[in-house]
């Protein structure tokens, strides 16, 4: 599975921005989908996941209730909706897949893409 995301960019305090992961391959829908993000000078931090049928979500406790993570195994993506955007949630997002299923550890992922900036500006 090879993933790419789009959507990261630059955007005010407040506002909301759209992340999607586009995912090669007819086996989509046989893993886990997982957001993570990094920010300077710090460690790799679980987001957002969901399960294979998208009926089951996750989500980080600094980004529940402000993000909304979605898939549509139709069309091979999942997205990430983040409103109420602070300075604190400029990072690096990386969107990632799991073979084991939904996890909110790193390790638990086999495919990352390569990520894309998001940064909040005050």
């Amino acid at each position: 599975v090879q993933l790419v995301e789009s959507g990261g960019g630059l955007v005010q305090a407040g506002g909301p921005l759209r992340l999607s992961c586009a995912a090669s391959g007819r086996t989509f829908s046989t893993y886990a989908m997982g957001w993570f993000r990094q920010a300077p000078g710090k460690e790799r931090e679980f987001v957002a996941a969901i399960s294979r049928s998208g009926g089951v979500t996750n989500y980080a406790d600094s980004v529940k209730g402000r993000f909304t993570i979605t898939r549509d195994n139709a069309k091979n993506t999942g997205k990430l909706q983040m409103n109420s955007l602070n300075p604190e949630d400029t990072a690096v997002y990386y969107c990632a897949a799991a073979k084991r299923g939904s996890s909110r550890y790193a390790t638990e992922y086999d495919y990352w893409g390569q990520g894309t900036q998001v940064t909040v500006s005050s």
